[in-house]
């Protein structure tokens, strides 16, 4: 068992024999047990564990919890399991660790089907469900269906203790309620539907062919999860990129997603657009990426060409992002993020509605978090403050109704921002030389922000 400490060894020796007794009356009845169903169901389970993300077995397994004995529902994780993929090593005991838990946990799965569900158990299985079985057996189905998520939970969360000597508290969160509520609200209903088409005229195929629907949408939500994670990748490579090259705002851009999205909810949004509002807040700034190095980090005021040359950084933003299909509605902030309801910003001097929505959010946004962060040019301002100031330039600067959802908005949730001041970090402190209508001036000046 290779490197595994001693712990973690007698965990999977003790979930393996547990296993080997639960399937031994099987073994025991000989012909008294369905074999034929356990092979075609085991079969049928090894190839959905070939499947990404294995969004297939769960409801196989629950579908031999329904139709086989405790015993013999056990067994038809083992094939599979013993033949899955695998990683990480030692992909051995890996292995006999997944068949152990799958198959405990589909042995205890049909022990609650049986006893929720007596009038249908029989000493070989399951009576065949007819269409008036439906309603009384959805819940004991449910509940089978949890049983088994619980049980396959709680053994993981026990192996994580074992290997990783990890606190039982941290090893099961996560795993254990809410998380098994989805899956077993999901599969339960689809491994019932495979058990009674089994039984029906139509026999076993019409049965498999039920799962086809799932492995479809299952397909779909995996490629949606991983176009999603890709999206998430692109966007951690750019912020990552201008905090490199800008210091001193570091963590800047992140705050400046999440105040976006507290404005973004308090406005009604939701989904998709809420999401693309967190990315306009989160790349407002990617166009310093295209803005010398020298003159973000210059210690002293700008030249009047160097503020030219700087207030570019929209535009090169937008341009960065036009190719990023993910990003449509996310450049119309980039672009227009440093605007002015009263025409006296940049890059274009649009005014009023003519400026678009995310743009006039994520100014909100970036001022707001520039007032409250550290600056190697200003100190934070307080929370109340900020928000003052916001009020004082709404209607020329800023337009009134974000301010005043930032406003209900962080008087619901307040605000949580850690400070940010890379001076420390430099013989020359960065300037933070980015132009703007709302940097920290004194008398009649505005509110302070950053780029």
């Amino acid at each position: 068992m290779g490197a595994l400490p001693a712990a973690a060894r007698l965990c999977v020796l003790g979930a393996v024999l547990a296993a080997v007794a639960c399937a031994a009356p099987a073994l025991r009845a000989g012909p008294g047990v369905p074999w034929c169903a356990v092979a075609l169901l085991a079969a049928v389970c090894a190839v959905c564990e070939r499947l990404p993300r294995r969004t297939l077995t769960l409801p196989v397994l629950l579908a031999g919890a329904f139709l086989l004995p405790p015993a013999a529902a056990g067994l038809v994780a083992v094939p599979g399991a013993l033949a899955g993929r695998v990683e990480q090593r030692p992909a051995w005991i890996r292995r006999l660790w997944h068949a152990a838990q799958l198959s405990l946990a589909s042995c205890a799965a049909s022990h609650v089907f049986a006893l929720a569900a007596p009038a249908m158990a029989t000493d070989a299985g399951l009576s065949p469900l007819a269409p008036a079985d439906f309603p009384a057996a959805l819940p004991p189905a449910l509940a089978a269906a949890l049983v088994l998520s619980l049980v396959a939970a709680a053994l993981d969360g026990a192996v994580r203790v074992a290997a990783e000597r990890r606190r039982p508290r941290a090893a099961w969160s996560g795993l254990l309620l809410p998380g098994p509520l989805l899956p077993a609200l999901v599969h339960g209903p689809t491994g019932l539907l495979t058990a009674a088409l089994w039984h029906s005229d139509y026999g076993p195929p019409a049965a498999l062919l039920a799962l086809l629907p799932m492995s479809v949408s299952s397909w779909f939500l995996d490629r949606c999860e991983r176009e999603r994670a890709a999206h998430q990748a692109t966007i951690r490579a750019l912020v990552q990129a201008v905090d490199l090259k800008d210091r001193y705002t570091r963590g800047h851009s992140e705050r400046v997603g999440r105040a976006s999205v507290l404005i973004g909810r308090e406005l009604g949004m939701a989904g998709e657009r809420l999401e693309a509002l967190r990315f306009a807040g989160i790349l407002h700034d990617v166009g310093k990426l295209g803005v010398p190095t020298r003159l973000l980090r210059k210690d002293g005021p700008l030249t009047p060409e160097e503020r030219r040359v700087i207030e570019l950084h929209p535009e090169y933003g937008h341009e960065m992002v036009r190719g990023i299909g993910f990003l449509d509605e996310a450049r119309a902030a980039i672009l227009h993020h440093h605007e002015r309801l009263d025409g006296s910003g940049y890059p274009y001097g649009l005014m009023g509605h003519q400026i678009p929505f995310f743009a006039r959010v994520v100014a909100v946004a970036d001022a707001f978090d520039a007032m409250t962060s550290t600056r190697s040019y200003s100190r934070a301002r307080p929370v109340p403050a900020a928000l003052a100031e916001l009020r004082r330039c709404a209607g020329s600067q800023f337009d009134p109704r974000m301010v005043a959802a930032l406003c209900a908005a962080l008087d619901r949730h307040g605000w949580h921002s850690t400070v940010t001041s890379e001076a420390t970090e430099s013989a020359t402190p960065p300037s933070g030389n980015v132009p703007s209508f709302h940097r920290p001036v004194t008398g009649a000046g505005q509110p302070g922000g950053e780029g």
